[in-house]
C-alpha cells in the first residue's frame, strides 16, 4: 500500500467545490465520484507551518513546540540572545524540526520510505527525498517571486515542483508522500479566492493528482494507493491592516516584533501569525508564564485597551486549564479536565454557542461547534492556551481585518489564522469511501498510518477515520 497526499495550501472547501462542479478539475472530480469529499477543521493559529503539524504529526501544533509562525521564547533555552525570537518567515523556517518535541515523531519517522515537497515539518526525511530544498532553481524562483509580488510566478514554482514530485512517485515508489503545493495560498493574498488565478492554482493540483494515477495505472499501483487532497486552512477577505505591534508600542510598551526585533530593555513581544492571529507575550524579563489574572497590573490596561480595538474579535487570556475568552459579545471561560471540555458563560455568549457546555468530550464539543462561526473552537482554544510557548494574551482578527500593515512584498486582500470558519474550514477529499468520518486535520496522520499497516503512536490529537 502507498498514501499520497496532495495538500493545495490554502484551499477552501467551497473553492474547491465549485471547481469541480464547474468542469475545471476533472481528475479529482472521478476521485470524488469514487471517494468523498469531506469538511473538516484544521488547527488554531490557521497558518501554514504550524497547520502541517497535524497531517505529518497527528497532533495539534501548540503543545508539540510550534505556538505561531513567530513566537517568542520566554525560558531562553530554544532561541538564541539578544531577542529570543522565531520567525519562520525567513531563514529561521529550518528549525522548525529541531522546535518541535522530539518525544512527538512524524510519520516520516515512522514510515520507511517517505518523500515530501514544500515541507517545513521534514524530520525524519532524508535530503534527497525532500523536494524544494533539492533545486536552486526552484529556491532562486521562489525567494524572487515572494520579494517582487509576482503572483502568477508561484504558479511556475508549483509546475516545478509537481514535475519533481511525478516524477520521484515514478521512480522511486514512496511508501508515504506528502506533495504540498502553495499557489492557492499565493495568489488567494493576492487577488482573493475564488478567482481565475486561485483556479489555475487548483488546476496544477488536478493535473498533479491525474499524472500520478496515470502512472500508478499503468503499472498496477493505482488499487494499492491511497490518494488524498486537502488543504492546511482557508482564506477571507481583508480590507484594514492594523499595525498591531505599532499599535502597542505607541501605547507605551517597549514592543518587540518582527522584522525590527532588537529593542533595550523589551516589555512586550507582538508576534503575528498568518496576519490574522497575534499572541503576546507581556513582561518579558521574566523567565515563567503568568496566566490570567495574575500579570502585571500594568498589562491589565494593555488586555482594555486591546478589547477596544475594532479588528478583535476574540481575546484568549491563558489560564492553567484553558482560557477567558473575551469579545464586543461577552465573556466566557473555556477550560479542559481530565479530557472533558467546558464553555461557561460569565457575560454574554463570545463564540455564539447558544449554550453553555459541561465537561464533555472533544468530539461532542466538536458538532456542538461545527455550525457556529468558531468550529470546533472548545478544542482550539484549550490546546493554544495550554500551550508551554504560549503568550499570555491571544487574538484573534476580525473579519475583514489582519494585524500586519506593513513588511509584506504582496500586498494582502486576503487572510488566514484566525479562529473563523472561512479559516479553520478545509477540505479532506480522498480516492476511496472509508468506514469512518474524518473530523480533524489531525485525523489524517493516523488513518494514512492505518492504510499502511503502520503502528499508531499514543498521544495524538487525531484518531483514524478507516
Amino acid at each position: 500500500m502507498t498514501v499520497v497526499i496532495l495538500l493545495a495550501d490554502g484551499a477552501r472547501p467551497d473553492t474547491l467545490c465549485a471547481a469541480i462542479k464547474s468542469g475545471r478539475l476533472p481528475a479529482l472530480a472521478r476521485l470524488k465520484a469514487e471517494g468523498a469529499l469531506h469538511r473538516v477543521t484544521s488547527c488554531f493559529p490557521s497558518v501554514t507551518g504550524p497547520a502541517y503539524t497535524p497531517f505529518l504529526m497527528g497532533r495539534f501544533p501548540g503543545p508539540i513546540g510550534l505556538p505561531g509562525l513567530r513566537w517568542y521564547d520566554r525560558e531562553r533555552t530554544t532561541c538564541s540572545f539578544p531577542d529570543y525570537t522565531r520567525s519562520y518567515v525567513g531563514p529561521q523556517v529550518n528549525y522548525v524540526d529541531r522546535d518541535l518535541d522530539p518525544n512527538a515523531p512524524t510519520i516520516f519517522e515512522i514510515c520507511d520510505t517517505s518523500m515530501a515537497s514544500l515541507t517545513p515539518v521534514g524530520r525524519g526525511l532524508r535530503n534527497r527525498n525532500r523536494i524544494g530544498r533539492l533545486s536552486p532553481r526552484t529556491a532562486f524562483r521562489a525567494a524572487k517571486t515572494h520579494f517582487s509580488g509576482d503572483v502568477a510566478a508561484w504558479l511556475d514554482v508549483d509546475r516545478d515542483v509537481a514535475d519533481m514530485v511525478v516524477k520521484h512517485i515514478r521512480r522511486e515508489r514512496p511508501e508515504f508522500t506528502f506533495a504540498a503545493m502553495v499557489g492557492v495560498d499565493k495568489t488567494s493574498h493576492s487577488v482573493g479566492q475564488p478567482s481565475e488565478l486561485t483556479n489555475e492554482a487548483l488546476r496544477i493540483v488536478d493535473e498533479t493528482a491525474a499524472r500520478i494515477r496515470a502512472d500508478a495505472e499503468a503499472d498496477g499501483r493505482w488499487d494499492d494507493m491511497h490518494l488524498w487532497v486537502t488543504s492546511d486552512h482557508g482564506h477571507s477577505p481583508v480590507t484594514e491592516h492594523e499595525d498591531l505591534a505599532g499599535i502597542v508600542a505607541d501605547w507605551g510598551y517597549r514592543t518587540v516584533a518582527h522584522p525590527w526585533i532588537y529593542k533595550i530593555r523589551p516589555e512586550v513581544a507582538v508576534m503575528v501569525s498568518g496576519n490574522a492571529m497575534a499572541q503576546i507575550y507581556v513582561d518579558l524579563s521574566a523567565r515563567e508564564r503568568a496566566y490570567w489574572p495574575n500579570i502585571s497590573s500594568r498589562y491589565h490596561q494593555l488586555v482594555e485597551l486591546l478589547l477596544e480595538r475594532e479588528s478583535v474579535d476574540l481575546m484568549l487570556l491563558p489560564m492553567p486549564n484553558g482560557a477567558t475568552v473575551r469579545s464586543a459579545r461577552g465573556d466566557a471561560e473555556v477550560t479542559l479536565h481530565d479530557g472533558r471540555m467546558s464553555y461557561l458563560r460569565t457575560s454574554g455568549d463570545p463564540l455564539g454557542i447558544g449554550q453553555d457546555i459541561r465537561a464533555t468530550c472533544p468530539d461532542a464539543a466538536y458538532d456542538l461547534t461545527m455550525t457556529t462561526d468558531y468550529p470546533d473552537s472548545l478544542s482550539q482554544i484549550a490546546t493554544i492556551a495550554t500551550a508551554a510557548r504560549s503568550g499570555e494574551i491571544i487574538l484573534s482578527a476580525k473579519r475583514g481585518w489582519d494585524y500586519r500593515a506593513k513588511y509584506e512584498p504582496i500586498p494582502h486582500v486576503s487572510s488566514h489564522g484566525a479562529l473563523h470558519a472561512e479559516h479553520m474550514l478545509v477540505p479532506l477529499l480522498t480516492s476511496r469511501r472509508y468506514s469512518g468520518t474524518p473530523r480533524r486535520t489531525t485525523d489524517v496522520m493516523p488513518s494514512a498510518l492505518e492504510a499502511l499497516g503502520r503502528a499508531i503512536p499514543a498521544g495524538l490529537d487525531g484518531v483514524s477515520f478507516i
